[in-house]
């Protein structure tokens, strides 16, 4: 158990958190949430002690471990990755790696062999036989396979290096479990075990993640961040943004009646104050009205931008016919012979294990890269438009925002420019931002706003969630359920597929595609078959 009690949180005149009293309790999942730069992270430091409070305590029951995922992929590189994962139990790794030095020495004393005794005992205890095995376990499930699992950290890519800090995160059982972003980068597979393992945890997990989907499956709590107030509702992520909304709303009818009220208070005082015969009945009223109070309805810091497709012109009936696309890398047939045709009113979710193969796919079909053999026919009218999980090219410019967003289009007045880039959450001085230094956050809503812009009727989109909050995640999900023309995607976030998807292409490993003109639910039941 974690208890927060009267926890403030100040950076010189800055204060992040004030009067924050919380209790997070075993067997349950709270979700941590809040608009960009709200400190979550920085919250999550405070509860494992990274961070000191200003005022106030964070106490933890006696003989708890806190296990937290780290962030540095390269913090190990030296070290195995099965000794990567036994480290997330410190004192357990720390046993086994004594007790390998002294099983090392030529000679042992009877104060070693009683020391050596004491390990063995305590190694007991902490179920260190089964701890490999365990280890091996946590990582062939979240996709590591056992020929990495003696490799060094540095020699296994940056994918699997994520994978092998959440193992060490989640092993050796930990009372209490702080997960910050744990879906980034896994594959839906490792995503759909993690959701399992969270839902059958017995212990404390406190999450902070921008995946709505896993929110609402894993968590019986949410904590919300706002406005330096950080509260506890109990529920999932849609049962607290339904119920939150539904608040608002009735505390604004509320005030709505008594605001009424007052000015019919108001307006008979004013009439009839100077009448004798009424003066009576005057006051009685003016009391009435000085006990009359508003609810305080507390403006949300979450902002949504305004995501909206709007399309120049309607495609035609030809859209995109691909034959026998083939695309070698590094002697291997990424892209074996692969043929689809995109009909009217498409949108495809694509599927691969390996970010590469879909990555690549969509830079040849933007024609950013070429291929080796096959047909590309797009429609007379389609006008498509590229947004990349890389978007690095585009800000390597000294151009400020306003300067960026106008040497793509021919704006004359500034003015309609501003107010677009308000809409999309740049106001104010915030449009002379010098684009490279940019937060992941802010380019990703630049690219959007180009592409907006550019009104195509068809989109190519490559994990466009990528550095999004929920707020511009969920308003960028209605805007490409709204969007009439057609979509090819691909995207982590399984809200967004569930929702958008009306078909889905599998890149299979050998190169081949399997095509299921489905939603994205139905392919994920097919799938378990």
């Amino acid at each position: 158990m974690i208890q927060v009690s009267n926890v403030s949180l100040k950076f010189g005149k800055r204060t992040l958190f004030e009067d924050v009293n919380l209790k997070f309790t075993n067997g349950n999942c709270y979700g941590l949430i809040g608009a960009n730069g709200s400190g979550k992270s920085t919250f999550l430091k405070l509860l494992s002690g990274e961070l000191e409070t200003t005022t106030g305590e964070i106490t933890i029951s006696k003989g708890e471990r806190i296990s937290i995922l780290k962030q540095d992929h390269y913090e190990y590189d030296e070290k195995r990755v099965m000794d990567v994962v036994l480290m997330g139990n410190p004192r357990l790794y720390e046993i086994i790696e004594e007790k390998d030095k002294m099983y090392s020495q030529t000679e042992f004393s009877e104060e070693d062999g009683m020391k050596l005794a004491n390990l063995e005992a305590e190694f007991m205890e902490l179920d260190g036989w089964n701890a490999e095995a365990d280890a091996a376990t946590l990582l062939n499930n979240l996709g590591v396979t056992e020929e990495f699992h003696y490799a060094t950290m540095k020699e296994i890519s940056v994918k699997l290096r994520v994978k092998v800090l959440l193992a060490q995160s989640l092993f050796g059982n930990p009372d209490i479990l702080l997960l910050d972003e744990p879906t980034n980068s896994l594959d839906l597979e490792a995503i759909r075990w993690l959701e399992e393992f969270l839902i059958n945890f017995n212990n404390t997990v406190i999450i902070v993640s921008h995946d709505r989907y896993f929110l609402n499956k894993v968590c019986t709590h949410i904590v919300d961040i706002d406005y330096t107030k950080i509260k506890l509702y109990v529920g999932n992520y849609d049962f607290w943004y339904e119920s939150s909304e539904l608040l608002q709303k009735q505390m604004k009818e509320s005030n709505k009646k008594k605001e009424e009220k007052i000015k019919e208070l108001q307006a008979f005082i004013a009439r009839f104050s100077a009448n004798a015969s009424k003066s009576k009945q005057a006051t009685s009223r003016k009391k009435m009205l000085e006990k009359i109070e508003l609810d305080e309805i507390v403006p949300s810091s979450r902002k949504y931008p305004y995501i909206d497709f709007k399309i120049e012109k309607e495609s035609g009936k030809e859209i995109l016919k691909v034959e026998n696309l083939v695309k070698e890398i590094d002697g291997k047939k990424i892209l074996n012979k692969i043929s689809f045709t995109v009909l009217k009113g498409d949108k495809i979710c694509f599927i691969a294990k390996d970010d590469i193969v879909k990555t690549t796919l969509f830079n040849i079909l933007s024609g950013k890269e070429k291929y080796d053999k096959g047909t590309i026919e797009w429609g007379k009218t389609i006008i498509h438009e590229y947004i990349p999980q890389d978007n690095t090219e585009y800000f390597n410019t000294d151009k400020n925002i306003l300067e960026w967003l106008g040497q793509y289009y021919d704006i004359k007045d500034e003015t309609v420019t501003r107010g677009f880039l308000g809409r999309m959450l740049f106001s104010g001085e915030d449009v002379f931002k010098k684009v490279n230094v940019l937060s992941g956050g802010e380019k990703a809503r630049c690219m959007l706003s180009k592409t907006m812009l550019q009104e195509p009727n068809f989109l190519i989109l490559d994990e466009p969630t990528n550095h999004l909050d929920l707020e511009s995640i969920t308003s960028l999900n209605k805007g490409l359920e709204n969007f009439k023309g057609e979509i090819l995607f691909t995207s982590r976030d399984y809200e967004l597929n569930r929702t958008v998807a009306n078909r889905v292409i599998e890149i299979k490993e050998d190169g081949t595609i399997i095509d299921r003109p489905m939603t994205y639910e139905q392919y994920i039941e097919e799938s378990k078959k």
